[in-house]
């Protein structure tokens, strides 16, 4: 027969887990700014803006006359 009590988690794991949100939150953030910074580059080959904010620009998106 088992316990029928919870397992309380220990502080170190909780700090193991801390530190490897941490971690995991620093790795996207890092990935998040190669992936602006390409973005920027490929604009800047080809002459267009980039917009941080993910908007559109409305010339582009309105139809040629």
């Amino acid at each position: 027969m088992g316990s029928s009590s919870k397992r309380r988690q220990t502080m170190a794991k909780m700090t193991r887990e801390r530190a490897l949100q941490e971690k995991r939150e620093r790795k996207q953030q890092k990935k998040d700014e190669k992936k602006e910074m390409a973005a920027a580059e490929r604009a800047g080959e080809n002459g267009d803006t980039v917009e941080s904010d993910g908007g559109e620009d409305e010339s582009a998106s309105s139809p040629p006359e």
